[in-house]
């Protein structure tokens, strides 16, 4: 039984005029998630540009310079409901100057969605797509084989396709892969079974969608719980209160637990587990809760309640996986505000092991310098221990961003090794 309420977000890659903000407008056209005002307006453009029925990629490609260029360059966030599910789609950018921004929408995505043209079948691009996808540890990945009216719907296209990918994927950490051969411009097998490939047997993109399991992809096993503020309500009713709020970054935490508080290590039990309406008996993660302790233990924002039988590594020198998203190159030596859940606290990038060729994902071992799209592999050192779960077990406590001090920008994004 699938929860109605139950989120998936999936990002979409391809190489350039693979059709992806076509497949999604198709996805959204199809399975009636568009207002009629938006429907009108991109009609009416539709027309101005010559388009006999609907240009479908205009649903999402948001900026004018896309637009002029028929290219997606920023990562459009779209929201849909269908009865079974809501979705966030983020439909990312192709280009290899562009590497940031795919990084940006994978990183929280359940499924990637990888389009290949069947034209020309697996390319640089699509290998690119697929290393990313495995770096950021997505769960699934559905294979799009898009454009099948152009190879006249041939199952040996798409059989060859199939293992082409397959052989890729063999290289790298990826679990759960599918194949589905569409055609997004005319509709076949997004949101209705196609006509014209009687002879695939899987289901349509949407279904496999709605009926994907993705309840496990969420670490049950390290409860792990950042505390974000402390609430000390003075009213008649909570004189004495003391919560401890925050959101569950992974695992389940139940009333009478034991607990340590990291980094102090102060141990206690949990005294109960309330939500603004009213007290549970277990939290799991997403949920925001606020905990209260049996002991009066000084706790404050940045800190950790775990189980007693269940510590993350606490450590100053990280290995981190690391894309650089800023304009400005890395600085030698420089300092940083590295941002790990609630913690907030100075790094400085101690090193650079290696740097990945995004072009033919070799190592790159005689070249340091970190520019915008670079993915590396750094070690850095920290002025207090991050309390840490490699990112592979875990996306929530093991990723990291690091900023500026001088300007507060976002520099980096970091998966702990």
């Amino acid at each position: 039984m699938l929860d109605n309420n139950q989120l998936l977000r999936f990002t979409t890659a391809g190489s350039v005029d693979d059709g992806k903000s076509t497949l999604i407008g198709r996805l959204l056209y199809d399975s009636k998630s568009i207002f009629e005002d938006q429907l009108e307006a991109i009609e009416s453009t539709s027309k101005k540009k010559g388009y006999d029925g609907v240009d479908l990629a205009l649903f999402t490609d948001g900026l004018r310079d896309e637009r002029e260029q028929g290219i997606t360059i920023d990562v459009a966030y779209r929201y849909f409901t269908t009865p079974k599910r809501k979705f966030i789609i983020a439909d990312t950018p192709g280009h290899i100057q562009y590497t940031r921004n795919m990084v940006t929408g994978a990183s929280t995505a359940n499924v990637a969605t990888i389009l290949i043209d069947a034209r020309h079948g697996v390319v640089e691009q699509t290998k690119r797509h697929t290393f990313i996808a495995s770096l950021l540890q997505i769960p699934h990945i559905i294979v799009c084989v898009n454009k099948m009216d152009l190879v006249d719907f041939s199952e040996e296209v798409f059989t060859k396709i199939v293992s082409d990918f397959e052989d890729i994927a063999s290289k790298m950490l990826v679990k759960d892969v599918r194949f589905i051969p569409m055609s997004a411009l005319l509709g076949d097998n997004v949101v209705h079974r196609s006509e014209n490939m009687k002879w695939y047997q899987g289901a349509p993109m949407l279904h496999t969608l709605e009926t994907m399991h993705i309840s496990s992809d969420v670490n049950k096993v390290d409860a792990r719980f950042p505390v974000q503020t402390v609430l000390r309500p003075q009213n008649e009713s909570h004189r004495d209160y003391r919560g401890y709020a925050g959101r569950m970054a992974s695992g389940v935490l139940r009333v009478a637990d034991e607990i340590t508080v990291l980094p102090a290590g102060f141990t206690s039990k949990i005294k109960s587990i309330d939500t603004y309406k009213e007290s549970l008996e277990e939290a799991y993660a997403p949920m925001s809760v606020a905990i209260t302790l049996e002991d009066d233990i000084d706790i404050s924002r940045g800190d950790m309640i775990v189980r007693s039988n269940n510590l993350p590594t606490a450590s100053q020198d990280i290995e981190l996986m690391l894309c650089w998203l800023h304009n400005a190159p890395a600085k030698p030596r420089a300092k940083y505000t590295i941002k790990h859940t609630s913690n907030d606290q100075k790094a400085m990038i101690k090193e650079v092991v290696y740097k990945i060729d995004i072009e033919t994902l070799e190592r790159i071992t005689d070249d340091d310098t970190l520019q915008m799209n670079s993915i590396a592999k750094v070690k850095i050192r920290t002025t207090k221990p991050l309390l840490a779960d490699a990112y592979r077990e875990n996306r929530t406590t093991g990723s990291v961003i690091l900023v500026d001090d001088a300007t507060n920008e976002t520099v980096a994004a970091g998966m702990i090794v």
